[in-house]
């Protein structure tokens, strides 16, 4: 496995995952997800922990990219599309679903379906972009 190859893969991968979150949660649904979810959770922007967010996104390009490309063998865009969808999804329902049962982080199921939703969706594109990286570099 060429582990120059993932890490570039994930590093595309983490920043396309990092604008996405901003768009979707930061700009887009900011208002939507602020009625849905139990707000005394939320750090204010001013607080954020940066690098901690950037781990987080990097952490998870690196998952994908490993996975696309150390046994399912994805390179190119339509199946890591339909891949990080699928990983996303299963992903996403598990970790709302744990929320959901034992904390106070969403307000109503509203909230949780439209994160598993935008989670399913950012994961898509992540896994595009990265199964599209994949593809473009010679081994």
């Amino acid at each position: 496995m060429n582990m120059k190859k993932v890490s570039i893969a994930a590093i595309v991968g983490a920043v396309v995952s990092f604008f996405l979150g901003w768009l979707l949660y930061g700009f887009l649904l900011k208002d939507f997800m602020e009625a849905h979810m139990n707000n005394s959770t939320m750090r204010p922007e001013e607080d954020m922990i940066w690098w901690a967010m950037i781990l987080s996104n990097l952490a998870w390009a690196f998952l994908l990219a490993y996975i696309f490309n150390r046994w399912a063998n994805i390179s190119t865009l339509g199946a890591g599309l339909s891949a990080g969808a699928l990983i996303s999804l299963l992903f996403s329902v598990s970790l709302s679903l744990g929320w959901y049962a034992f904390s106070t982080l969403y307000v109503d199921m509203t909230g949780m379906l439209v994160d598993i939703a935008m989670s399913t969706i950012m994961g898509a594109i992540v896994g595009a972009v990265i199964g599209l990286v994949l593809g473009k570099i010679k081994d």
